[in-house]
């Protein structure tokens, strides 16, 4: 992933509201506001996904990895979402497997299908997710703008611990990212939060999801690289052209750090 490697704090953008925009050099003081990705930057959700597709595949007889497994599944579920933007996530994920498994020439019961699609509040948190945010909450509000339902959200909100200002799940938007509509919900709500334009900070995992079209709505972004010690992209497709995110940190801990660094300095 090295060739849409971020350029730290240094950068133009325009919000999408009001025509507000801004040059030069950034610091992440400048925000008020920290718009969240949830499933891949808060939530481990290949973890997740691998915990219900390898057990799958194995009891089918299927050898490929649990990476192998994912990269093949990214592109069903990118997909499902794309064709179906209405449907709530627990069938998203459902129509997903059954894809994966008509490419494999794997059966997929209806079992199986539901195992995966009720697999949501099962998800791990990442283990520096809830202290990241907590910290950042005495300096920013703390958005979320995730690819899930409300009912898949509420579950892995208790593993995090925190309390949003707001919540924006596909099912309010009726679209999942990558689609314009959601970051176009984002800065509606955020005016309605009364967070002025140019003050928010979008964060976020994938390029694919978040990022490139997070850019394209005029944000600035900070990349939570997760797979930055692996190869590929794991369970999110290959970004439809090159993204470059304001800052990149491994860890929600080293973000939140990054963070703190730079108020006791401002």
């Amino acid at each position: 992933m090295s060739r849409f490697r971020a350029q730290a704090g240094v950068s133009r953008y325009k919000d999408g509201r009001k025509g507000f925009s801004q040059e030069g050099p950034m610091r992440l003081t400048d925000f008020d506001a920290l718009s969240f990705d949830c499933y891949g930057t808060l939530i481990d959700w290949e973890a997740g996904l691998a915990a219900v597709l390898v057990p799958w595949a194995r009891s089918r007889g299927l050898g490929p990895s649990g990476e192998e497994l994912l990269a093949a599944y990214s592109a069903h579920e990118a997909r499902a979402e794309a064709e179906h933007p209405a449907e709530p996530y627990p069938g998203i994920l459902a129509r997903s497997l059954r894809g994966l498994g008509r490419e494999l020439g794997a059966e997929v019961s209806d079992e199986d299908a539901a195992r995966l699609g009720r697999s949501v509040p099962d998800w791990p948190a990442f283990a520096d997710s809830p202290q990241a945010l907590a910290d950042l909450a005495g300096r920013y509000q703390l958005i979320i703008l995730s690819n899930v339902d409300r009912e898949s959200f509420a579950a892995s909100s208790r593993r995090l611990g925190v309390g949003f200002s707001s919540v924006i799940t596909a099912q309010d938007v009726g679209s999942y990212k990558p689609s314009p509509r959601n970051f176009d919900a984002l800065l509606a709500e955020t005016g309605r939060l009364g967070v002025p334009p140019g003050r928010l900070l979008h964060v976020a995992q994938s390029l694919f999801h978040d990022h490139v079209p997070a850019k394209q709505a005029g944000l600035p972004t900070v990349w939570i690289n997760r797979r930055h010690d692996r190869p590929g992209w794991g369970a999110t497709p290959e970004p439809p052209a090159p993204a470059r995110p304001d800052w990149e940190f491994a860890s929600m801990r080293a973000f939140a750090d990054a963070a703190a660094a730079a108020a006791a300095s401002a």
